[in-house]
């Protein structure tokens, strides 16, 4: 009856049935089977429901939404401009940096391609970039900064995992980093010998008044890391500042949004994505409190020490298994199934919690662009109106060079751990 039953509810995941309803319903099954309450799940879910850093989700995600729909974009590609179009590959290291300030806020959600693709794809266009370069940068720039505070998974990992989510903050950002660098690099060596607009130079002029322009966005990060790390606020009152902040700001200073007119639906896809977000969590908590209740972590860690000898093997074994699950879940599932999970096991390999952090966010980044399902390729199909195939095959290059940054992420702990207590 139980292989039966598994085989259904395996079924009704192949069909497309919703992720929460096939995790609901398979938490629901074990616990029938394994004789346990259904109600023990209730106080993992009250923990969770109960924890003050829950709300920075809703804060910052409205915060990120706002944002994408007012002229920030085009405020912030021009001071960027200003600073990097006139190098080799600039408008291309431009696209990078604003992609990754965006998914940052938004939660590689899909926002950075839909609101940000359709004005950077023409710009790198018309600088001489070939269309498959501009595919592949901008599918993969739309989950480039999820290792950058404030993060949407870098929040629910820290609550998930119970590690502080300051700490985790600050472990981004080296590495985060390391992916722009590695990708700019990329694109340095693909800039066309000739561009199709005029060659800009630099000009002192242009990023001063860039700078003006665009001031308050550019003064929001700096101010979110400074009262975290300076004392003076905790996470969840900088999400509730970042959002008051954003909406005054776009409202009645910039004035690109209009309170009555835009801001209602702004709410609504934003909670779209956090109501989302939150179901999946609480379906998800049942299915990971029976596999912690049945020790499956340590079972599997039994099995893995006939095999793994060292924590370095560990690691390879790691990464391979996380590409896999970020090429098919979410990062929001991955992080409430699996994380449970590892945990447990990377401490028994030695393995510092926050650089595992950082492992497997860097991880399920990569996710993201990974065949078969990786979402950004979906995403990206749909907003340009091509294959998905011809999205495979453009990202490609750029999966390989994350991959790349992934192995330096894994072996050299340092970059993750170098400003953790």
């Amino acid at each position: 009856m139980g292989i039966l039953t598994g085989i259904g509810i395996l079924g009704l995941a192949i069909i497309g049935t919703p992720l929460f309803i096939v995790m609901g319903l398979a938490a629901l099954v074990a616990f029938t089977f394994a004789d346990v309450e259904v109600s023990a799940v209730a106080v993992e879910i009250y923990r969770i429901a109960a924890a003050p850093t829950l709300i920075t989700i809703p804060l910052f995600t409205f915060a990120g939404y706002v944002m994408a729909e007012s002229g920030t974009p085009r405020r912030l590609l021009r001071l960027a401009d200003s600073c990097f179009g006139w190098m080799p590959g600039g408008v291309a290291i431009v696209s990078l940096v604003i992609c990754a300030f965006f998914t940052a806020f938004t939660g590689a959600s899909g926002v950075t391609i839909i609101a940000l693709g359709g004005l950077l794809y023409p710009i790198l266009k018309d600088e001489g970039y070939t269309e498959k370069f501009n595919l592949g940068l901008i599918t993969t720039s739309g989950s480039l900064g999820l290792l950058f505070p404030p993060s949407l998974p870098i929040i629910l990992y820290g609550m998930v995992a119970k590690v502080d989510i300051d700490e985790l903050f600050k472990a981004g950002i080296v590495p985060g980093i390391l992916l722009i660098v590695i990708l700019s690099l990329w694109a340095i060596k693909n800039a066309p010998k000739e561009s199709k607009r005029a060659k800009k130079d630099f000009s002192l002029n242009e990023l001063w008044q860039s700078f003006k322009g665009a001031l308050p966005e550019v003064l929001l990060p700096v101010g979110i890391l400074t009262g975290i790390y300076g004392g003076y606020t905790t996470t969840t009152e900088a999400a509730s500042i970042t959002a008051f902040y954003v909406l005054v700001m776009e409202c009645f200073y910039y004035k690109d949004v209009k309170l009555f007119k835009d801001i209602p639906k702004i709410i609504l896809d934003s909670m779209s994505l956090v109501g989302g977000i939150l179901l999946i969590l609480c379906c998800a908590l049942g299915i990971t409190n029976y596999l912690v209740d049945e020790e499956i972590p340590m079972k599997i860690l039994a099995f893995m020490k006939e095999f793994l000898t060292n924590k370095y093997s560990f690691l390879l074994f790691l990464n391979i298994f996380l590409l896999i699950v970020g090429s098919l879940m979410d990062i929001f599932s991955a992080i409430i199934v699996v994380v449970p999970l590892i945990v447990p096991i990377a401490t028994e390999f030695g393995v510092h919690p926050i650089h595992l952090a950082i492992i497997f966010l860097t991880n399920l980044e990569i996710g993201y662009i990974t065949p078969p399902v990786g979402i950004n390729l979906f995403i990206s199909s749909f907003r340009f109106k091509r294959p998905v195939t011809e999205l495979y095959r453009a990202s490609f290059p750029y999966l390989l060079l994350l991959l790349f940054a992934l192995i330096i992420i894994t072996y050299v702990p340092e970059l993750s751990l170098m400003w953790v207590k």
